[in-house]
C-alpha cells in the first residue's frame, strides 16, 4: 500500500516503537470491531467511566457538564471580541498527521483538499474571509512530544516553511486549534503513569509553547481524538499507532487540562499534572473545540457515527470520508461557538447592530430589515438572515428570538 505523504511520518514513527518494543508489525484495520463500549463524553454527562472500578466523570466540563461555565465563557467572549476588531488575523492548526488531513489534508499547500476544514470553510460564503487567514501548521509524524517545548523544531517549520511564504509572522497567529496524539501508548487509565496524563501534561507545556512563540495567541480550541476500534481491540492485538481504549481516553486529557485552567483561573490551586495554565501570563485561553469520538457505529446522541471506510487501512488514519467528517464538524463548530463566532463568521447571526451582544436594541433593526430588506445594509441582511437560507423573511423571525433567548 503506497501511503499519502502526510501518513509517512506517522507510520515511520509507529514502525520506530515498535522495531524497538514490539516483535509484530503495524497491524491492518479490522472492521468487525464496530464498538468497544465506551459512551461518548458528551454523553456520559454526570455518569462515570470507570476502568477496572476507578470513576472517572464525564461530560466535557467540570460537574458533567457540556456547558462552559459563564465565567470562562464571557473569557474567551470578550477575546473573541477584540479578535474581530484586527485587520488580519491567523487560524493555526497545531498537530499530528489526521490534524493536517482533516484540517486541509494537502500537507500546508494550498490548495487545500475540498471536503477538508479549510477546503469548506474557504468555500463556504459566511466564513469571514476578509480578515481571518486559515494555516495549516500540523504535519504526520509530529507527535504530541514533538510540539511540547517553544525550541522544538516544528515551530521553525511553520514559522520558515508554512507562514513566511504566505506573508505571515508568529505575531499574526491568534487562534490555534490542537489535537494531538502519541503513537504506541501502552498505559491505560487509572494507572498513574497512564497516557491519559502524560498527553494532559504535553498539551498544557504545548499551549504554553504556542504563547511563546506566538505572542498574540488568544484562545486555543482543543480536539481529542476519533474512534479508533478498527486499529484492533482489545490490546494487544491492536495496532501500535494509537488503538482503543487510547483515543477515548484522550478525551479525559483534553477535558482535565480544560478544568485545570478552570479552577486555577477561579482562584483554585495550580494542576500538578497541567502546571501553570493562567490566561493573563503564560497560556492562551482554552475550552474544546468539537468533540469528535463516538463508539464506531453506535449512534453519538447527535447521531455521529464512524463506520470502517471512514478510516484508512491502518485503522487509524481519516479516510477522505473521515476527514469530511471531521472537517464538517470542526467548520460548523466555528460557525456556532460563540468564542468563535466574532472572527470566524462575516456577521453573527440576529447581532444586527454589531455590538457582540443580544439585546431588545437588536429587535427595532431587525423587524425593519425583514420588512424592507431592499433598504437594508448588506451587515444588516447577513445578521437577519437567521435560519441562513439566503433570505431574509418572515422565516428568520422564530430563529431570531432563538438567538435572542441563547445561549
Amino acid at each position: 500500500m503506497t501511503l499519502r505523504p502526510q501518513l509517512v511520518g506517522c507510520a515511520c514513527i509507529a514502525v520506530g516503537f515498535l522495531a524497538a518494543n514490539q516483535p509484530s508489525a503495524v497491524s491492518a484495520s479490522d472492521c468487525t470491531v464496530t464498538s468497544v463500549g465506551f459512551t461518548p463524553l458528551n454523553d456520559l454527562g454526570a455518569g462515570f467511566y470507570s476502568p477496572s472500578g476507578t470513576p472517572f466523570q464525564g461530560g466535557l466540563y467540570p460537574g458533567g457538564s457540556n456547558l462552559i461555565p459563564a465565567a470562562h465563557g464571557a473569557i474567551g467572549r470578550s477575546r473573541a471580541l477584540a479578535i474581530r476588531a484586527l485587520p488580519k488575523y491567523l487560524l493555526l492548526s497545531i498537530g499530528m498527521s489526521n490534524t493536517t488531513q482533516e484540517y486541509c489534508s494537502a500537507g500546508g499547500g494550498l490548495p487545500c483538499d475540498a471536503w477538508t476544514f479549510m477546503g469548506q470553510s474557504l468555500a463556504d460564503p459566511r466564513v469571514n474571509t476578509a480578515q481571518l487567514r486559515m494555516v495549516n501548521g500540523a504535519a504526520g509524524g509530529q507527535a504530541a512530544s514533538t510540539w511540547d517545548s517553544p525550541t522544538d523544531p516544528n515551530y521553525d517549520r511553520v514559522r520558515d516553511m508554512v507562514l513566511a511564504p504566505q506573508g505571515h509572522t508568529e505575531a499574526d497567529v491568534y487562534v490555534i486549534w490542537v489535537k494531538v496524539a502519541n503513537p504506541g501508548p501502552t498505559i491505560k487509565l487509572p494507572n498513574a503513569g497512564a497516557d491519559a496524563f502524560t498527553l494532559k501534561s504535553q498539551t498544557a507545556n504545548i499551549l504554553r509553547s504556542a504563547k511563546i512563540r506566538y505572542p498574540n495567541l488568544l484562545l486555543a480550541f482543543v480536539s481529542s481524538r476519533i474512534y479508533a476500534g478498527y486499529a484492533g481491540y482489545p490490546i494487544p492485538t491492536a495496532s501500535a499507532l494509537n488503538p482503543e481504549p487510547y483515543a477515548y481516553e484522550s478525551g479525559f486529557a483534553m477535558k482535565w487540562l480544560i478544568e485545570a485552567q478552570i479552577t486555577q483561573m477561579s482562584g483554585g490551586p495550580i494542576d500538578p499534572i497541567a502546571g501553570d495554565m493562567n490566561y493573563n501570563t503564560v497560556a492562551p485561553w482554552v475550552a474544546w473545540g468539537p468533540y469528535l469520538w463516538a463508539d464506531g457505529t453506535t449512534p453519538r446522541s447527535d447521531g455521529l457515527t464512524y463506520i470502517c471506510t471512514n478510516l484508512d487501512a491502518d485503522g487509524t488514519h481519516p479516510s477522505m470520508t473521515g476527514e469530511q467528517k471531521v472537517g464538517t464538524m470542526l467548520r460548523n463548530f466555528m460557525l456556532t461557538d460563540r468564542a468563535a463566532t466574532p472572527w470566524f463568521r462575516k456577521c453573527e447571526l440576529a447581532d444586527m447592530n454589531v455590538d457582540g451582544v443580544w439585546t431588545t436594541a437588536d429587535i427595532a433593526s431587525f423587524v425593519t430589515t425583514v420588512l424592507q430588506p431592499g433598504f437594508a445594509t448588506a451587515a444588516q441582511l447577513c445578521a437577519a438572515d437567521c435560519n441562513e437560507d439566503g433570505l431574509v423573511n418572515g422565516r428568520d423571525v422564530g430563529p431570531f428570538v432563538k438567538v435572542l433567548l441563547g445561549p
